[in-house]
């Protein structure tokens, strides 16, 4: 233990003494464009279980705002918001926020009332207004620092870290060492990827107090961040050694069990956290991870009922649906039925999950029809694969707090019988891993490209030709870890007789410079955009005679059209479901590595492959 113990965007300046932001906006929450609705998606990603403490409406902080509204001399302000907050103790945050915009009507620069409209605002999940709320609040009264802290928690929400960073350290330069917001200022250095930064935070937090379970589970997740599972491990133990019904230390260890392979341990903390969580987002993420620690156990029964709850039913991240229809549930005969099913998660999800496609097509026979709504850049891969269903885009935007998703070319769905996400078909098609297909194909892109594309590499050289990916296009501290350094993949790509073919999607300058500086030849192809032309993209893998990468975008596409796929992966993921494959596909090997910090074994046994493959 002992080697680790050692500006958003700018808004248009307002003169002095105005609010930035009128009661009558407030009342209105404000939807947002596709692109910009996605990136709150992310917010989906980050584990509130295992980061940030804190509420801003927690009674600690409800009470120290019926304090500060006992100094109110506008009578009819008073009234409004101490009726409020009487509201928000109900949990009626919707009409408490409403009494708030009443107050405001009468007296605009209450910094009370901006408070309580923002705090009600998040609760109803539209975090954009809310943080304007708070913003104005923290405008009329900067000496009230717990707006900062408030304002700190909400823009780690919405993945704005360097503005979380500054309101954190604002409310500790009046109360340093506050343990809660140590743990926050240091899971926002852990996002921005200053692991160093966090560690040196939370070493002076636990000299001042030594025996806080939360500082050791927050230095936990730091560790657990660089990689080094085992000794994260260590932590999240001694976290429990104060306080064994911690929750978020129950559910970090048995999270990092997981990655160990002690799933049934896992399970068992996992299941002793669960009940202890109070707020709907940590007991839908404790939830999903006992979901993950029965399905990388290869206990599908049990981890397909767990992953029902992937909806995030019941919280402000739930996706909403426009569609009139009712939803299909297992009890409903598809024979002959129109039914209409939505993807519902990332790129490469709506691939993996899209091989459940074929069965659903089958029940439902040549009577009925199946419509398939999926990412726009997928349309045409699922309209080939798919030639006998309707294929259309879904569009994902953020209205009046919610995530909403709609179906433009599908604006009437009345002509539909019910309506379905891919994973409701879990449980029905693949209840056990017998059940998965051994020879599914189920993208077929242009021939005509696939023709194009051998052709030119072809004219490189007569060597086999081997594509190549390395990375994610989101990268942050709890992703990183699950894929291997450019620089280890040195041990591959030196390898004479093979030429490599780079189809790693986003910014790629830094690591092919890289490579020249180290003589290795990686072929990019010319005229393609590798991100969004996902067609020609798959037309491309299949003149490959194998991929190399982890799991990501481009080899769910590969797979899905039957090419050979090699995944360098951490030991002990869910979607192999205790195999040594992708079961969602017909030619998969995974390569696991043991350690986060290590992938050179899993290098030099890919290496070892390609010359057994294709240099014998």
């Amino acid at each position: 233990m002992s080697n680790y113990l050692r500006h958003p965007q700018k808004r248009a300046d307002k003169s002095a003494g105005k609010t930035a932001f009128s009661p009558k906006e407030a009342a209105t929450a404000i939807p947002l464009g596709a692109e910009e609705a996605v990136a709150l998606q992310g917010v989906g990603l980050v584990n509130p279980a295992a980061q940030i403490l804190g509420d801003s409406a927690s009674s600690e902080s409800l009470k120290r705002l019926i304090s500060s509204t006992d100094h109110i001399k506008q009578i009819d302000t008073l009234v409004l918001l101490k009726e409020a907050l009487v509201m928000f103790k109900r949990g009626r945050w919707a009409e408490g926020g409403e009494l708030a915009l009443k107050a405001l009507h009468v007296d605009e620069k209450s910094a009370q009332a901006w408070h309580v409209l923002a705090i009600s605002r998040e609760k109803c999940g539209d975090l954009k207004t809310a943080i304007t709320c708070f913003e104005t609040a923290l405008r009329i009264s900067p000496e009230d620092v717990y707006i900062a802290n408030d304002l700190g928690r909400l823009a780690f929400r919405l993945g704005l870290n360097d503005l979380a960073e500054k309101f954190f350290l604002h409310f500790l330069a009046s109360f340093p060492n506050h343990a809660e917001a140590m743990n926050n200022l240091a899971s926002v250095l852990r996002e921005k990827n200053d692991l160093d930064g966090a560690v040196e935070v939370l070493q002076s937090a636990l000299a001042a107090s030594p025996d806080d379970p939360q500082l050791w589970n927050a230095i936990g997740t730091v560790v657990n961040a660089r990689g080094d599972s085992e000794t994260a491990a260590i932590f999240y133990q001694e976290a429990l050694k104060f306080d064994p019904d911690h929750c978020h230390g129950n559910y970090n260890f048995g999270n990092v069990l997981t990655l160990l392979g002690h799933f049934e341990e896992a399970r068992r903390h996992l299941t002793h956290a669960l009940p202890r969580f109070t707020d709907p987002m940590n007991v839908h993420t404790c939830k999903l991870s006992l979901a993950f620690a029965y399905l990388a156990d290869g206990d599908l029964q049990n981890g397909w009922e767990w992953y029902r709850t992937r909806g995030k039913e019941n919280t402000a991240e739930e996706t909403v649906y426009l569609v009139s229809r009712p939803r299909w549930t297992p009890d409903m005969p598809l024979k002959g039925k129109r039914i209409f099913v939505s993807a519902e998660q990332g790129l490469g999800d709506e691939i993996m999950f899209g091989s459940l496609l074929p069965d659903l097509i089958r029940e439902v026979g040549p009577e009925g029809h199946v419509g398939i709504a999926v990412e726009k850049r997928l349309v045409p891969l699922f309209q080939k694969g798919f030639p006998e269903c309707t294929v259309v885009r879904h569009h994902t935007v953020k209205h009046q707090g919610r995530t909403v998703r709609a179906f433009p070319e599908q604006s009437d769905l009345s002509g539909w019988d019910t309506y379905a996400l891919m994973c409701d078909f879990l449980q029905r098609y693949r209840p056990a891993l017998e059940d998965f297909p051994t020879d599914q194909i189920f993208f077929h892109p242009d021939p005509e490209r696939v023709a194009y594309w051998k052709a030119m590499l072809n004219g490189l050289n007569d060597k086999p030709k081997v594509g190549v990916l390395w990375k994610s296009a989101i990268s942050h501290s709890r992703r990183n870890r699950y894929y291997s350094p450019f620089e280890d993949w040195q041990t591959v790509l030196s390898l004479d007789g093979i030429q490599f073919v780079n189809l790693q999607y986003g910014d790629t300058e830094a690591e092919l410079e890289e490579a020249r500086a180290m003589g290795l030849d990686i072929w990019t192809p010319p005229g393609i955009d590798l991100k969004n032309d996902l067609d020609d993209l798959c037309a491309l893998c299949m003149a490959m005679d194998c991929i190399l990468g982890p799991a990501n975008a481009t080899s769910n596409i590969a797979a899905a059209a039957g090419v050979k796929i090699w995944i360098a992966s951490l030991a002990n993921t869910w979607i192999s479901l205790g195999t040594d494959r992708l079961p969602w596909y017909a030619d998969t090997r995974m390569f696991y590595a043991q350690n986060a910090l290590d992938w050179q074994p899993v290098m030099q046994a890919m290496r070892d492959a390609l010359v057994q493959e294709f240099l014998s």
